[in-house]
């Protein structure tokens, strides 16, 4: 191996093949025990069939010339997120591809030997698999040997979000590999034993899993027609496509409508931004406390890609079905926690990377209406605040909040108020030991001020 190539670290269980990259840019090399298998990916028409219907990642072969290695090829990159970052709706999408998929396998030949949800990215806020070597040539009569992890890894997040929490898809944090069935079962409500896809694919499956971990007894080997599976995929189809959310508002549903702007300094604020925007013309963002997207998408017309970032699973859930609707294609709303943002997990603490670990020529970072949050709910000084946001981008748009806004007296109404240094002169002290102040402009009629800097 040469020196430069890296190894991408998620990447070590796979027998069949590797991917690293080499001067930054991604390939995956298949090793000659995936020979079969891939020639009839590529010679079957599965590979066309799916790429056209945009469920799997486009690849190009590049030339190779070792004889353990059968085929080197260049898949199309795309930003890798996490299902504990995926709101309700995307995770179902990214089920119900996984499912398609595997129907159309079927025709040709072919299974999905695993269904990973870590496998499901994606591309134009539409899931995709990027596991190219996640196929296995059918043989007949053999059940599907990925519908277990199917429903640790899809299903039972899936169920527990729409009938339990929709926060516990965060549950695969602690449960890498998907969430047991016994556990799903255990938290779902007994109502769900009524519903006859959940009772099958999760509190029965998981009740013959319990009888035979108990008795030590292997499982009989089981034969199943292709058309019985394909009849088992349609029932897992139903049963997520009926699963649903309850009628929802999320915690920042009526924030704008709400916070002390007027029409005309909320059109401000806005032109203030966009000005900012020309100054910069950044092509990847990242927005730090986006909510619903409202100003995420004042660089739509011109970035390649946004990420619109919230704590609020149901402001993201409306963002992305938004996005979806008005085929944004640039805009990627993701579930995200600055206070306690997605670990790096996995074995070495290696397999999953954190958020920022995938900061990869970000131009622009983001913070409207969110220090202060930061700031006296959760006591974050600033110069924390300015040391994370220069570790993502050279360029920040920021807001200041000043502490006799009506936002802010409402959030010390029921607290001691012990934050001398909140103001603005402290706030410039802290970021400016990080950034230089390009441009900074008052937000018509409001106790506000936007900030643009750029790195030191």
């Amino acid at each position: 191996m040469n020196n430069y190539q890296t190894i991408e670290l998620s990447s070590f269980k796979d027998k069949d093949a590797q991917v690293y990259f080499e001067n930054n840019i991604l390939y995956r090399r298949i090793y000659n025990s995936y020979k079969n298998d891939y020639d009839l990916l590529i010679n079957s028409g599965l590979y066309k069939t799916l790429t056209k219907q945009s469920l799997l990642i486009e690849h190009t072969e590049i030339e190779n010339s070792s004889d353990e290695i059968y085929k080197v090829i260049k898949p199309e990159e795309v930003f890798i997120t996490y299902p504990w970052e995926w709101c309700f709706s995307q995770f179902k999408n990214a089920a119900l591809a996984t499912l398609k998929i595997q129907k159309e396998a079927l025709n040709y030949g072919m299974s999905l030997k695993d269904a990973n949800c870590y496998n499901i990215q994606f591309k134009h806020n539409k899931p995709l698999l990027i596991d190219t070597t996640s196929f296995e040539i059918y043989k007949d009569g053999e059940p599907w040997v990925a519908y277990k992890q199917f429903c640790e890894n899809f299903l039972a997040p899936l169920a527990l979000m729409a009938y339990k929490d929709i926060r516990l898809n965060k549950l695969l944090i602690s449960n890498i590999n998907g969430i047991p069935l016994d556990l799903a079962s255990k938290l779902l409500p007994f109502k769900t034993k009524f519903n006859l896809g959940l009772q099958f694919h999760i509190h029965m499956h998981s009740k013959m899993q319990s009888k035979y971990n108990d008795t030590n007894k292997k499982q009989t080997n089981i034969k199943i027609s292709k058309n019985s599976q394909k009849a088992l995929l349609d029932n897992l189809i139903n049963c997520i496509t009926n699963i649903k959310l309850p009628e929802y508002s999320t915690e920042w549903e009526d924030y704008y409508r709400f916070t002390n702007y007027s029409d005309e300094s909320f059109e401000k604020k806005k032109s203030i931004i966009l000005e900012y925007k020309n100054t910069v013309n950044p092509k990847i963002i990242w927005d730090f406390g986006a909510n619903t997207g409202v100003f995420s998408r004042l660089f739509a017309d011109t970035a390649d890609e946004i990420l619109a970032l919230d704590i609020d699973p149901l402001a993201i859930e409306k963002n992305y079905n938004f996005a979806l609707k008005n085929n944004e294609e640039n805009i990627r709303p993701i579930v995200f926690d600055m206070i306690n943002p997605s670990p790096a997990i996995g074995w070495n603490n290696q397999e999953r990377g954190d958020l920022r670990s995938r900061a990869k020529n970000v131009d622009m970072a983001m913070a409207l209406a969110l220090i202060h949050h930061l700031r006296i709910t959760y006591n974050i000084p600033f110069c924390k605040m300015a040391e994370y946001f220069s570790q993502i981008a050279p360029y920040l748009i920021i807001e200041f909040i000043e502490k006799d806004d009506s936002q802010i007296q409402k959030m010390l109404l029921n607290r001691k108020d012990v934050f001398d240094d909140y103001n603005e002169q402290a706030f410039e002290n802290a970021f400016t030991k990080k950034y230089t102040i390009i441009k900074k402009d008052k937000i018509t009629n409001t106790r506000r001020t936007l900030y643009l800097m750029k790195e030191i």
